[in-house]
């Protein structure tokens, strides 16, 4: 049988001959034991076993994937720990218990990544995320600054699994070991993975954000929505992270989301994207380029469909309110803009509103800081008392706002005088 095509309870029917491994000393007599009571049991009994003592299920499991090589073996051993974990995913705690603290539990895993066939890669790398999630978050500030700061072994494995497996997935996206399955396998760990500061850093730096970039289109089959669904989360996590809010920036993935939400009908892929759209309203140029894509159109008429989930519908009220805003920004800006590029200099409320100044002052550096040379040449050659007045008002909010303002002014007035 091809291994690709293996399932969980195929690989269970398995006889395996556990004793000859015995005999050749690759396996304890006290771990044979403890795999004959385990093996071919009922559910029923096999959880009193693994509630009663399941550290030491764990490190007889561990110990044979890193001792035996041979693929049958490997296969049933992964297959025995993706049952247990989803049978109750809280046993991945029993892998970080401190009594492993002295013992590789990551090594056989990453090295089965990279070696095994497609059905040993898929079970290692779901039984990988599983464990991740498992563990006490503890020391994510450690992890997020790329390495430990003590001597605590423990960590650094932790950190170099989660940098070896960041690489695999993103090598599954590039070069797909399997053809229909090792994508969706990919971004479904990398949906679990990327709740860790460790690996948002990890895949930024291996420009692996690009790599989801395909992926982000309308789906139709309940496969390419699960994947859709799941590349969004994905998106979603990124957005908390600097690093990616760059590199999202200056991508298409934008257009692409406006795209999906436009399309979408489940109702888990539209909160999802929504609530990616609320994280990025307020960074750099998102709430522009929403409301260059008409995001606002679009968010009222999501908000005429029938929505069950309460988080969707509190997050398109934030998002339509924060639009609203930003078009309030943008149209006051603009007016403020055109008004000064036309010399149509009046006083008006925003002038008067500190908010409007803080909040537009970066928008004087367009075009060679345009209006900044606009007003000083309105302040020497206009007539009007009336323009004279409010140009000064101006000139003296860019001096007091802007950080080099009292530099830029100057500078930019003694270019006048020498272009006069």
């Amino acid at each position: 049988m091809d291994h690709a095509e293996l399932t969980t309870e195929q690989v269970l029917k398995r006889d395996i001959p556990w004793e000859t491994y015995m005999m050749a000393k690759l396996i304890k007599g006290t771990d044979v034991q403890l795999l004959r009571r385990y093996d071919n049991k009922a559910e029923s009994y096999t959880v009193q076993l693994l509630d009663h003592d399941g550290i030491a299920h764990i490190r007889v499991f561990v110990n044979i994937l890193r001792d035996i090589f041979k693929e049958e073996i490997v296969e049933y051993v992964l297959a025995l720990i993706d049952e247990m974990l989803t049978a109750n995913p809280k046993r991945a705690r029993l892998f970080h218990d401190k009594s492993l603290a002295n013992e590789d539990t990551y090594e056989p895993f990453i090295r089965l990544l990279w070696k095994g066939n497609w059905f040993i890669q898929e079970k290692t790398c779901k039984i990988l995320a599983l464990v991740v999630s498992g563990r006490e978050k503890t020391h994510e500030s450690i992890l997020a600054n790329g390495g430990a700061s003590n001597s605590n072994g423990k960590l650094t494995t932790i950190d170099n699994m989660l940098k070896g497996l960041v690489e695999w997935l993103c090598a599954q996206l590039k070069k797909p070991s399997h053809p229909s399955r090792a994508v969706p396998s990919a971004v479904s760990c990398l949906a679990v993975l990327l709740k860790e500061p460790v690996v948002r850093s990890s895949f930024v730096q291996a420009d692996g954000v690009k790599l989801l970039m395909p992926l982000i289109s309308p789906a139709s089959t309940q496969q390419s929505i699960q994947l859709l669904y799941e590349t969004c989360l994905c998106i979603w996590l990124l957005s908390f992270y600097e690093p990616a809010i760059e590199y999202l920036a200056t991508s298409r993935t934008l257009p692409r989301l406006v795209e999906v939400v436009r399309s979408s009908t489940k109702e888990k892929v539209v909160r999802v994207v929504v609530l990616t759209f609320r994280n990025l309203l307020s960074k750099v140029t998102f709430g522009a380029q929403m409301v260059d894509l008409g995001l606002p159109q679009t968010v009222q008429n999501l908000k005429t469909q029938a929505w069950s989930d309460k988080d969707l519908l509190e997050a398109l009220d934030q998002l339509e309110e924060g639009l609203k805003d930003n078009i309030k920004k943008l149209n006051s800006f603009e007016k403020f803009k055109q008004e000064v590029l036309l010399g149509h200099l009046d006083w008006s409320p925003m002038q008067k509103d500190l908010i409007f100044w803080r909040e537009n002052i970066n928008s004087f550096e367009e075009n060679d800081f345009q209006i900044l040379r606009v007003l000083i040449t309105i302040l020497g050659t206009s007539n009007d008392p009336r323009a004279l007045a409010v140009a000064c008002y101006d000139l003296s909010q860019f001096i007091q706002y802007h950080p080099e303002g009292r530099r830029l002014f100057l500078g930019a007035k003694y270019a006048s005088f020498l272009h006069v």
